[in-house]
């Protein structure tokens, strides 16, 4: 029986817009000192899983975050627009008060889990999931058999890719705590079940501070 392959979902380090809940979507917002620090640290914790691949973001926070773990392992920062965040569009730069204030009917929309309201610019959640699970599966096909890979994302890009892959219905995503900044995720390809497979969520480096999980309520990734 083949061994298994295993794909490494790291969350980017923290960020200025992270910590004060600002909806980053595809702006280019770097990592802050401690979004530094937690990606050095988580490096060192996932060269030890011995990767042969990394892709990541090209977004600067991801990519910031995968250059941490290129330093750590010698491995070539792949990167990959399929991987950003939600496209939040008008939204962007914004706290859930301001949107709230800037954008009632959306917001209510947003709140009911419906998408049937989208401030300009904005993608859908299956829009999202279109571009991101299926490079995800892409990572998985470039392993081989025992090997396994990183892919820095964000927050919450890699829920629903996550979701995707492991084919668990959209509508149970409110179950799952977001993924903190700097946090990861394993899932592996199980040859004996035939299927990906969830391993661990949300693993997190000790001793180093993680800021509020903004994820659960908006895609501020």
């Amino acid at each position: 029986m083949p061994e298994a392959r295993t794909l490494v979902l790291l969350r980017h380090g923290e960020t200025d817009w992270n910590l004060t809940g600002r909806a980053q979507g595809h702006a280019d917002v770097p990592l802050n000192a401690t979004g530094h620090a937690q990606a050095k640290a988580v490096a060192a914790v996932l060269a030890g899983f011995s990767p042969v691949r990394l892709w990541s973001s090209d977004l600067a926070r991801a990519r910031q975050s995968a250059d941490a773990i290129s330093d750590a392992t010698g491995l070539a920062v792949e990167c990959d627009p399929r991987l950003r965040e939600y496209d939040v569009g008008a939204r962007a730069g914004m706290t859930l008060v301001e949107a709230a204030e800037r954008f009632p009917e959306e917001y209510a929309a947003y709140r009911a889990g419906t998408s049937t309201m989208l401030v300009p610019g904005e993608e859908t959640t299956e829009q999202v999931r279109d571009r991101v699970v299926p490079a995800l599966l892409d990572c998985f096909d470039a392993l081989d058999a025992g090997q396994t890979g990183v892919a820095v994302l964000h927050g919450a890009c890699l829920r629903v890719g996550l979701m995707g892959v492991i084919g668990w219905p959209w509508e149970e995503a409110r179950a799952l705590l977001g993924v903190e900044n700097g946090a990861y995720c394993v899932l592996v390809a199980d040859p004996a079940q035939g299927r990906i497979r969830l391993a661990s969520y949300n693993e997190k480096v000790g001793g180093l501070p993680h800021g509020p999980d903004f994820v659960a309520e908006a895609p501020v990734g």
